[in-house]
């Protein structure tokens, strides 16, 4: 399934999207209440004219209780921020308050002088989960799979003693534009990040240095997932800078493109 969720007929709403003569189409609503996070499969959807996916207001598709996000994910990335090599999997949270959807804007604070984009495969949790069984196979537990843009200020985080400010401001936490079950992250899916066209960051999920089995499992070790809950996975090597008048964009291979204008707060 491929889903969206954009503003019909003035609301929220999640939307089936599916592929029409090439063109991503939404093509039924469900039938949803305003404090779902994730749309319903089993309960009634509608039947609408189709609508492409650039003729609607995209928003975030989820809005998680939290969002959990890997660092160092990727062989290079470490290296490239004269960090060691991690040996076990290392967590940390942003605020739900910093995600947006696509095309909307990432806003640069005055307090920062260096702001940098992470391209990074999202995995968005469908049911709950907590202290898995070692035999237990950990995609029961994903809805899906979207864009992610874990945006940092650089400067911030190496100054601080830990993370919370330079990755939580609003609007660090671009999401979207679909979700999908229809890939295989464990076969390997394509991760690229790009600033005003230029190809910035490139990578595939199978070079990740903790697969999806261990980061889920580690992160139901010590708190609850909940359905909508976000996990971004890790960002390849190639960060770089954001200035005000860039246009980032994410890309999944089998998502989609992420597409965000970056402005001066």
């Amino acid at each position: 399934m491929r889903f969206c969720r954009f503003l019909f007929n003035d609301q929220p709403h999640f939307g089936l999207v599916e592929s029409i003569a090439g063109r991503e189409m939404i093509t039924r609503v469900f039938q949803s209440r305003a404090e779902d996070v994730i749309p319903d499969e089993d309960a009634p959807s509608k039947k609408i004219a189709a609508l492409g996916l650039a003729e609607v207001r995209l928003l975030a598709p989820t809005r998680p209780s939290k969002i959990l996000c890997v660092g160092r994910n990727y062989r290079e990335h470490p290296k490239e921020l004269g960090h060691a090599i991690p040996t076990e999997v290392g967590t940390f949270l942003k605020p739900p308050s910093a995600i947006i959807g696509p095309g909307e804007n990432i806003r640069r604070p005055a307090l920062t002088q260096r702001l940098e984009h992470e391209g990074e495969l999202g995995v968005i949790v469908g049911q709950s989960c907590r202290q898995l069984r070692e035999d237990e196979d950990v995609r029961a537990y994903i809805l899906g799979y979207t864009c992610v843009n874990d945006v940092t200020a650089r400067d911030l985080q190496r100054k601080d003693m830990q993370w919370t400010r330079a990755k939580g401001f609003d609007t660090f936490c671009p999401v979207g534009p679909v979700v999908t079950d229809e890939i295989d992250p464990w076969a390997g899916v394509l991760v690229e990040t790009r600033v005003n066209g230029e190809l910035r960051q490139h990578g595939t999920t199978t070079d990740f240095l903790f697969p999806l089995d261990a980061i889920i499992r580690h992160i139901a070790e010590f708190m609850t997932l909940l359905p909508g809950d976000l996990i971004a996975t890790g960002t390849p090597e190639g960060v770089g800078p954001l200035v005000a008048g860039d246009v980032v964009e994410v890309s999944v291979e089998g998502v989609g493109t992420l597409r965000n204008p970056v402005v001066d707060d």
